[in-house]
């Protein structure tokens, strides 16, 4: 993965990239940890994170969209679905 780079702002807020924190599951309220080792700043998330949010990122996004339309199949056409005419009563 290519390095990614964020300003520090004023009061020390930092912006993680979009496609970190997609694929490292982080989202806004998710606990991060900070640790400086020789000189390096090493974040990574909290171990007593929720643990449905650590679910998060482990399967292929899902096209609700696609998928809802896979399930219901061809749209409704007038030609082919329109109902048979009802015989006359006499």
């Amino acid at each position: 993965m290519e390095g990614a780079q964020s300003i520090l702002g004023e009061k020390g807020q930092v912006t993680i990239p979009k496609r970190l924190r997609d694929s490292l599951g982080i989202s806004a309220g998710s606990r991060l940890e900070f640790e400086e080792q020789d000189g390096v700043l090493i974040v990574r998330k909290s171990p007593g994170d929720d643990p449905i949010g650590r679910l998060r990122g482990l399967l292929p996004r899902l096209d609700v969209d696609a998928e809802l339309a896979a399930s219901r199949g061809p749209a409704w056409n007038a030609a082919l679905d329109a109902p048979a005419p009802r015989p006359r009563r006499r």
